[in-house]
């Protein structure tokens, strides 16, 4: 099969070239004015040798600029899990624009919003930034700053953004930086430390060190293929961190898939801090970070007015109205608690059919789910943690799958085959991917 692959691809590659001219004449200019040739570096990583360039997205659609239409899979990489431009959204954000796009003042809209995020979620303090990076990075300098404690803890192959403690990996018993990890600002282990996910024993012993000022988790990991909670590591995770002193920041960014409340409310997780951005607002960059009651509180008593503006949490743009007006439509007319029940059923459509290709060519890989999400990858088991996800990766038909669905107009997310289902994705998107992912299939096994 590798060898069948290999030229696979090697035949997508060259159709892909031939058939967006427009688009590879576009990267070629962006050589001269581009870092790389992409506007953001991880653009480099489309699976055709360069990016398509878009001209038009709607709904769960995007046209670019050779004519070709797509189904959007991808959607921003969760980003416009919404759909793009949701109309409810554009209008409220158009609106706005013409009453203010940023002021350093509160709106209305933020009350409204952080009462809806309470009510989703639980915890009762808000503030935003603008992206879950920022979210992220200020929740972790206010664990430190009301626990006294310097280090983060963080599961192998996790994912948070560009927050500089969490790219840290394990080589042995030690923390080490990730491959790729570029200008890291100190050793990894002077800030973090790192066990598997799903591994009560090894999270214990690092606690038990009394160091970590929080432990910073998604829900399940996401961006090495979905890895789900084991039975009873939540519960592990929340007494643990209680029993050492340790803050839990729970990661919804991504797994806002599960539901209008992310994991946090489908399965009852009680936080001190929760993170979340990308969808919240339809694409308007926002993020959001709370706080319950009681670490609101110790946090209050730990800022004096005069610090409020100078401790490196905050940014002239962050909690802007023009962020919250998009939020607050996005919250209140996209994703809803109906949109997400359809989304969800359309997840597991395509969880169903792509079980139904590997069945019928037995072929040694698995598919996930979580919610609207889903990920197939190229190996038979299922892995329990970051390590065992990464050591079954495979890159060649990670790149090959993705090429196959996007020369036939589908688009997945160029790093590991996650699709999402949006409020608008139909039935028919689903059953495409299905029928284009069966015919990758066969011309892999030589059935056809």
């Amino acid at each position: 099969m590798r060898d069948r692959a290999a030229r696979l691809l090697e035949r997508e590659l060259k159709s892909f070239a031939d058939t967006h001219p427009k688009s590879r004449a576009l990267s070629q200019r962006a050589r001269s004015s581009l870092l790389g040739g992409v506007p953001m570096h991880w653009m480099l990583r489309w699976a055709g040798g360069f990016p398509v360039y878009a001209e038009k997205a709607w709904d769960a659609r995007f046209r670019d600029v050779d004519g070709i239409e797509y189904v959007d899979l991808c959607l921003g990489d969760t980003g416009a899990m919404t759909g793009h431009s949701p109309a409810a959204v554009v209008q409220a954000v158009a609106e706005q624009l013409a009453r203010g796009i940023t002021l350093m003042l509160p709106s209305e809209d933020a009350l409204w919003v952080g009462e809806e995020l309470t009510r989703r979620f639980g915890v009762s303090r808000w503030q935003f930034a603008l992206t879950a990076t920022d979210a992220n990075r200020f929740a972790i300098r206010l664990a430190r700053l009301v626990t006294g404690r310097p280090k983060v803890l963080v599961f192998n192959w996790c994912y948070h953004g560009t927050v500089d403690e969490t790219f840290a990996t394990l080589d042995g018993d030690a923390v080490v930086e990730r491959e790729g990890n570029l200008g890291p600002p100190v050793p990894l282990d002077e800030t973090t430390r790192v066990v598997e996910w799903n591994d009560v024993a090894a999270l214990e012993r690092e606690l038990a060190h009394g160091d970590v000022a929080c432990v910073l988790a998604e829900p399940a990991l996401t961006n090495i293929g979905i890895v789900p909670a084991e039975p009873g590591f939540h519960d592990a995770l929340r007494s643990l961190t209680r029993r050492y002193g340790t803050l839990l920041v729970i990661d919804e960014t991504h797994t806002l898939c599960a539901g209008p409340g992310g994991v946090t409310a489908a399965h009852g997780l009680d936080p001190d801090v929760l993170t979340i951005g990308k969808a919240i607002g339809s694409g308007i960059p926002s993020a959001a970070y709370g706080f319950s009651e009681e670490v609101a509180a110790r946090i209050d008593a730990a800022i004096g007015v005069d610090d409020s503006d100078v401790g490196g949490v905050g940014g002239t743009l962050a909690a802007n109205v023009l962020s919250f007006a998009a939020v607050r439509a996005t919250l209140t007319h996209v994703l809803t608690d109906e949109a997400f029940a359809r989304m969800i059923a359309l997840g597991e459509r395509f969880e169903q059919g792509v079980a139904s290709v590997i069945a019928e060519h037995s072929l040694p890989w698995h598919v996930t789910r979580l919610g609207c999400r889903v990920e197939y990858l190229f190996r038979p088991e299922r892995p329990r943690n970051g390590s065992e996800a990464a050591e079954g990766q495979d890159h060649l038909l990670d790149r090959l799958i993705h090429l196959y669905a996007l020369n036939r107009g589908v688009l997945l997310t160029p790093f590991h085959n996650m699709a999402l289902m949006s409020p608008v994705t139909s039935d028919a998107d689903v059953d495409r991917h299905t029928e284009e992912l069966s015919a990758a299939a066969a011309e892999l096994v030589g059935s056809s």
